[in-house]
């Protein structure tokens, strides 16, 4: 008997071990991953520097809870905010919980409570971030949701300039729709929105839970733009595996956070901090971010050349190593035929085909994945 809630449909795959982008089930089948955990293994599996790190501290101490001052909290911070426009760092589990520390601060700081979102797009599943997400089929069965949240069709700038005023507390926004499908955001847009906020008194929110952390080849996507949001959020690539998130806001934010206003047990685990402060110190590297943007720069190329000639194909779009391939017809079955091939990809909805393959993927890795693509949607156009 299974013991589980049948939450996940899972895949039928069980994992024996992985190293890179590689990973092995318990058959001895390889297989080549563009999943990452879900835009989590940024430095692929079992990287050797994060090893090192957590053995390291937990050899010292694991956890003694938030009352006790943490060198490794303030050095994981640093590096956040000394990458970012940013001042202040939360720390907690996930992204669903810094998408939820974001909300509660938007409302605590301006004393309003009505947020815009944006259909499609995904935030979590606590009630807060459910509510906060565009989606539907997030919402169906859970009763009432909390008040308050606006859902605008996503690049709309008319919708957005008719829905703000001074009562709205906070616009929230992915910089990439992740789980809606892999839609970028345009610059008008997202620059429309930093526009708004300021004229009504609104918090500026980018949920960088999917996109940061060098996934489009910047340590935050919003940052080609040149925007600077009030509050960003983290989670996925920040530890490379361990469960860790982080909400990170600007400095007139800190004191409506004071004592006993928010916490979290977890939150700042040293261990999960540790894996974050030795992928930070790859991912945050100049050089590093450069050639992710080139490999992202690559595979879309490779993948819009060797796609071009399908007709089930109407769409190669993303940004960095966070793409999906647009389709006329649904691809579930499609999802299933690489995974027996030995490609692990995603789905984003239900005819876009999601690539998040780590940021050390090799160019050959990138080579193999696109003629297994390619194979593949040939051969669903043929039957």
């Amino acid at each position: 008997m299974d013991a589980l809630f049948p939450t996940y449909a899972r895949w039928d795959l069980t994992v024996d071990s992985a190293k890179g982008a590689i990973i092995v089930d318990n058959t001895g089948k390889k297989y080549l991953d563009f999943v990452s955990g879900i835009a989590v293994c940024n430095l692929g599996h079992c990287h050797p520097a994060v090893i090192e790190a957590v053995e390291e501290q937990l050899k010292k101490y694991w956890h003694v809870s938030n009352l006790f001052k943490a060198d490794i909290q303030q050095e994981v911070a640093g590096k956040l905010i000394a990458n970012s426009e940013l001042d202040a760092v939360f720390f907690c589990n996930s992204g669903a919980e810094a998408n939820e520390a974001a909300l509660k601060l938007a409302r605590k700081y301006t004393q309003k409570s009505k947020v815009i979102t944006f259909k499609q797009s995904f935030h979590g599943r606590t009630f807060g971030t459910m509510a906060a997400t565009g989606q539907d089929k997030i919402h169906s069965g859970f009763g009432p949701l909390l008040q308050e949240f606006v859902y605008l069709p996503y690049n709309d700038c008319e919708a957005l300039d008719e829905a703000m005023d001074d009562s709205v507390a906070a616009v929230m926004v992915e910089v990439v729709q992740g789980e809606g499908g892999v839609v970028p955001g345009t610059e008008k847009f997202l620059k429309k929105i930093e526009e708004l906020c300021k004229k009504n008194g609104s918090l500026f929110i980018i949920d960088e839970v999917q996109t940061g952390i060098g996934r489009t080849g910047k340590a935050y996507a919003h940052q080609h733009f040149n925007l600077s949001p009030d509050i960003i959020t983290l989670a996925k690539g920040l530890g490379n595996g361990l469960p860790v998130g982080a909400m990170l806001g600007k400095e007139k934010l800190k004191d409506t956070f004071g004592p006993g206003s928010h916490g979290s047990t977890f939150g700042g685990n040293p261990i999960s901090l540790a894996a974050a402060k030795a992928a930070l110190s790859i991912i945050f590297q100049e050089e590093f971010l450069a050639e992710v943007e080139k490999k992202g720069t690559y595979l879309k190329a490779e993948l819009t050349k060797a796609l071009e000639d399908q007709e089930l194909v109407t769409e190669v779009r993303g940004s960095g190593l966070m793409l999906g391939i647009a389709c006329k017809s649904e691809i579930g079955e499609m999802i299933t035929k690489l995974r027996k091939n030995g490609l692990l990809v995603l789905q984003a909805g239900p005819n876009v085909i999601r690539l998040l393959p780590p940021l050390t993927v090799s160019y050959e890795e990138i080579d193999e994945a696109v003629k297994m693509l390619q194979h593949s949607l040939v051969a669903e156009c043929i039957s």
